[in-house]
């Protein structure tokens, strides 16, 4: 995960270089694009609930869910973050917020009717470590200047100066250099986002103390995709990027740029640590 942050700031830094030499006036664009992340920063937590129409639920509401998040706080030295339930048929869950005193966990129907305890308590720890390594924050902060180089591929022509040769050619230059920042920051951020489900699974074992929990849940949550309703599944592809398995159609281009590792690394993986702790 820091090589992969290096080689973004290396990757970023070229790209300023290049719009600086080139006296590229896109202050307004910059200016722009933050407010766009500060909201995405400040805000995501509430935007991805509403999105997935999660429902914050009370200690009465879901006494076992609550007790469960309670317990894996105190072991992994968190505060307790909001608990939420999606009414769906996938089985998935998710964490989000931009800090540890500001997240939300949220699990849906599915995943409850589908797991065990051992195994919810896995994904929970799963989710919980997402929320102690802050990767809301570090994705945020990754993807910014992509999101930059993405807005200026779209619209460096229209806030480009004049007509005057030179000044279209660097417009043409800024344009074809913001591409290919857009295509190497992107496979760096899904490396990036790959990495960080490996952490997380790492984290939920540590917590729990049963890797084989999670390496189960991994297999039926997995199993369980291809036999959920298509339309079930576009609804909720758009969150796959925060989700423990992406929900991904036959159609989706999702499987063309993977958020996640293969089940079997992550499995592999898992067993790794079940003997790291054996011995």
């Amino acid at each position: 995960m820091v090589l992969t942050m290096i080689l973004l700031a290396v990757v970023y830094l070229a790209f300023l270089s290049v719009l600086y030499y080139l006296g590229a006036g896109f202050l307004t664009m910059l200016v722009f694009m933050g407010a766009f992340m500060f909201i995405q920063y400040y805000y995501s937590d509430k935007l991805v609930l509403r999105s997935m129409r999660a429902k914050i639920v009370s200690e009465s509401e879901a006494p076992d869910l609550h007790h469960m998040v309670e317990r894996l706080c105190a072991i992994a030295d968190l505060p307790k973050p909001r608990i939420a339930v999606v009414n769906s048929n996938v089985p998935n869950a998710f964490a989000t917020g931009r800090n540890q005193k500001n997240s939300a966990l949220a699990v849906t129907t599915g995943l409850m009717n589908l797991l065990d305890h051992a195994e919810l308590e896995a994904v929970v720890g799963h989710e919980l470590t997402h929320i102690k390594n802050r990767d809301s924050m570090v994705l945020t902060i990754g993807s910014f200047l992509s999101s930059l180089a993405a807005m200026i591929v779209q619209y460096a022509f229209f806030f480009g100066p004049g007509n005057r040769d030179r000044d279209s050619g660097n417009i043409i230059i800024i344009w074809i250099v913001s591409i290919i920042v857009y295509a190497v920051s992107y496979i760096l951020i899904m490396t990036l986002s790959r990495y960080r489900e490996f952490a997380a699974d790492r984290g939920a074992a540590i917590i729990t103390g049963q890797p084989s929990n999670l390496a189960s849940a991994l297999m039926k949550i997995s199993g369980a995709m291809p036999r959920i309703p298509a339309q079930d599944l576009r609804k909720v592809e758009g969150n796959n990027a925060f989700f423990i398995i992406p929900a991904v159609s036959k159609s989706s281009i999702f499987k063309l740029f993977s958020t996640h590792p293969p089940i079997e690394e992550r499995i592999a993986a898992l067993e790794k640590i079940s003997r790291e702790f054996e011995a």
